[in-house]
């Protein structure tokens, strides 16, 4: 280089030029052409590496390459070349101006951490892309390890930079961070908080992708759509996004319905409030009435025989209708219910099917409905639930029942 430099300068002396504008024109011209040298061999490396490296992914039947190619990985590293050649050949430009050939050095030094953070960038972008296609990984909060990795990247890239700026070592730069190690701490402290909840979270498979959630402290009632370093997506029913901090899936309480869509039926658990004062004992024109339901005729029949047999045998005196044991429409009507709900054709056999009375309380007697709907999407999940009580409810009457309601007025009695 400073032959080249040494010819120019003497030719524009030749010329009559004075030595200092000889050597300002002669290392103007120098640089000029360095970065247009610079330049032309980067366009075309780049060029035979893209169209290389297209060739091979076109050929190749993992589409890992595809996913580089579009994240431009081959055009980063298409500039290594380049980087390497302006770090060689321009600040042996300055070797007359000590300063200046400093200066540049820690200038391209700087643009190469750059370049390299870029490319890294690329790299674990393609990562995650690809890795978001495989079906056992689908499902991983894998966007909150590559945002880590890029934490270390980026950080690792500022101190290298202010390293070579302030001309510290490196590592004794590094050393010197211990001092201010509580500032980063807190500054960094959702970072972390979320690094942590990541890891716990992938590891006790607490929640996944696609996963439907209610978290109530944050109003979230949907499905996860994104897991990363320091929220969590969740889309709820409505279409609105909710966000929730990472670290938050491990510190608070919050509802998972994944175990509900791998299993085999939705539940159903809701009640009916009976009118205390409707229930009694039946006579035997009531049995008689009740046994014409032909879901429960066989039943009613069998039983009220098994109590008549049961009285006679123990000389019960039956001219008060509380004495021995009877049928109670209240009991009937369970069983009706019961039997109703083992038929219906959208309820599963294989798992729980109950019909249960709960604790009275002053709104009146509850009757539970306890079943599996074998369809668990929402809307027919619903409209199960309606089949069944709107059956539920017209079928009080034919029982002498009466369903509980809280009158907006006092009922005055005639």
């Amino acid at each position: 280089m400073k032959y080249l430099y040494n010819y120019i300068y003497q030719i524009f002396l030749s010329w009559n030029i004075s030595s200092d504008m000889a050597n300002l024109l002669c290392l103007s011209l120098l640089f000029l052409a360095s970065i247009l040298f610079i330049i032309l061999v980067d366009y075309i490396i780049r060029k035979i590496i893209l169209g290389t490296f297209s060739k091979l992914a076109a050929k190749s039947k993992t589409n890992f390459d595809d996913i580089m190619v579009t994240n431009r990985v081959p055009r980063n590293i298409a500039h290594l070349i380049p980087f390497l050649l302006a770090y060689n050949f321009i600040p042996s430009l300055f070797f007359n101006y000590p300063y200046w050939q400093i200066l540049s050095k820690k200038t391209i030094s700087v643009v190469g951490i750059m370049l390299t953070i870029i490319g890294l960038r690329s790299v674990l972008n393609s990562m995650k892309a690809y890795f978001k296609t495989l079906i056992y990984l689908k499902d991983k909060p894998v966007d909150s390890y590559i945002q880590v990795f890029m934490i270390f990247v980026w950080l690792t890239g500022i101190f290298a930079t202010v390293a070579i700026i302030s001309g510290i070592s490196f590592w004794e730069f590094i050393a010197g961070l211990g001092t201010i190690s509580a500032i980063i701490i807190l500054v960094f402290r959702d970072t972390i908080l979320g690094f942590v909840a990541s890891i716990q979270v992938s590891i006790n498979d607490m929640v996944r992708i696609g996963d439907w959630i209610t978290f109530e402290k944050f109003g979230a009632d949907g499905d996860v759509v994104e897991i990363n370093l320091a929220t969590v997506k969740v889309q709820n029913f409505d279409n609105t996004i909710t966000t929730i901090p990472t670290y938050a899936l491990i510190s608070d309480s919050f509802k998972n319905w994944r175990g509900m869509d791998e299993s085999k039926g939705r539940r159903i658990k809701r009640s009916l409030n009976i009118r205390m004062e409707s229930v009694k004992n039946l006579s035997q024109e009531d049995i008689l009435q009740m046994s014409k339901i032909q879901l429960i005729s066989d039943y009613i029949l069998q039983r009220s025989q098994d109590i008549n047999t049961y009285n006679e045998n123990q000389t019960i005196d039956k001219s008060l209708l509380i004495n021995g044991r009877n049928l109670t429409n209240i009991g009937v009507f369970r069983k009706y219910m019961e039997t109703f709900i083992e038929q219906h054709s959208a309820i599963n056999k294989d798992m729980m099917i109950m019909v249960r009375q709960l604790q009275p309380t002053a709104q009146g007697l509850p009757i539970e409905i306890y079943a599996f709907s074998s369809d668990k999407r929402w809307k027919n999940y619903e409209f199960i639930i309606a089949d069944i009580f709107d059956h539920m409810i017209a079928s009080v009457n034919d029982f002498d029942l009466k369903i509980a309601e809280s009158p907006l007025f006092p009922v005055t009695k005639k």
